[in-house]
């Protein structure tokens, strides 16, 4: 687990060079094809090395849920387990590590009548305005939301209107019991703000060399892609969005997803150090690599084998 730009990947891949581990990634937005740079995704020649599951399994006009996930990653890890080998899960989408760990809770139902309604008092208000309405009524799922993700919003009121309940307090009854067997958890976090900004700078900057605002126009381009999907509200994502459809120029919109990123990374951070079972390493650490390796190996018995 680890906060955005904390080279998870390349601790990974190295992983796999020096033990019998098969990746399986935790991550929101990877699983969507065509969304490559904005996302980090692994290269072709690293995943041709280091084959990554869980990437590249959904069309950008679809969705795909935690629930999905949870199904998905439990197929992975029973698929790797069985043909003798170790699965290594990595990633930053804290939600979908809660899920595959902790379980699910059975929440409402989706309403159609109580979404249209939510819609428009988004319209006339903005969603930022409902996210302060989620903030007096839910504040710790509040805290985990941007104040422009439409979807998360919508989903939190959502829950309210038809329980009653708060979504923090259903995700806290958690009805699923979690998958048998051990898992041990590994989070890079940054002990340095400024090094983590500055890493997210240069990222942003790499991935608008490498042609990010193209590979944005080209999905909004797809027939049936439209601005508010949901693949779209990912970080960097939306804010270049906003300004292929003219509502922000492009010096507004990188540094508006400077601060998204940097948002992110701080909900990550809380939510890592928040977790008493993770053992926290710096991903600037040039001995990280080798002190995960010997945790999996103390608990497989590597390199002689899972």
């Amino acid at each position: 687990m680890g906060q955005t730009a904390a080279g998870k990947t390349d601790i990974a891949v190295e992983l796999a060079r020096r033990l019998p581990v098969e990746i399986v990634s935790v991550d929101s937005a990877m699983v969507y094809r065509g969304m490559d740079i904005g996302t980090a995704k692994p290269p072709a020649e690293v995943l041709a090395k280091a084959p990554h599951r869980l990437i590249d399994i959904r069309e950008p006009e679809e969705t795909y849920s935690a629930g999905e996930f949870r199904r998905d990653a439990l197929r992975s890890i029973r698929e790797i387990r069985e043909a003798g080998r170790i699965p290594l899960l990595v990633g930053g989408t804290m939600l979908y590590f809660r899920a595959l760990i902790r379980g699910l809770a059975e929440l409402p139902g989706r309403d159609p009548a109580v979404r249209a309604a939510i819609d428009a008092r988004a319209g006339a208000l903005g969603w930022p305005a409902l996210h302060g309405e989620l903030a007096r009524i839910d504040p710790e799922t509040a805290a985990r939301v941007e104040p422009g993700d439409a979807q998360r919003i919508q989903r939190a009121l959502e829950v309210w209107e038809l329980s009653g309940r708060a979504l923090s307090d259903w995700h806290r009854e958690q009805a699923q019991s979690p998958p048998a067997g051990h898992f041990i958890r590994l989070a890079l976090v940054f002990g340095d703000r400024g090094v983590l900004r500055e890493r997210i700078r240069l990222r942003l900057e790499a991935m608008l060399e490498a042609g990010f605002v193209a590979e944005v126009a080209g999905l909004l381009a797809r027939p049936g892609l439209s601005a508010d999907a949901p693949a779209l509200r990912a970080v960097g994502y939306r804010q270049l969005v906003r300004h292929l459809c003219g509502e922000a120029t492009l010096a507004e919109a990188v540094r508006e997803a400077e601060v998204a990123t940097a948002r992110l990374a701080k909900r990550q951070h809380t939510w890592l150090r928040g977790d008493d079972e993770a053992q926290c390493l710096d991903p600037l650490d040039p001995s990280a690599p080798g002190r995960i390796s010997a945790s999996i190996e103390a608990i497989f018995g590597c390199p002689d084998g899972p």
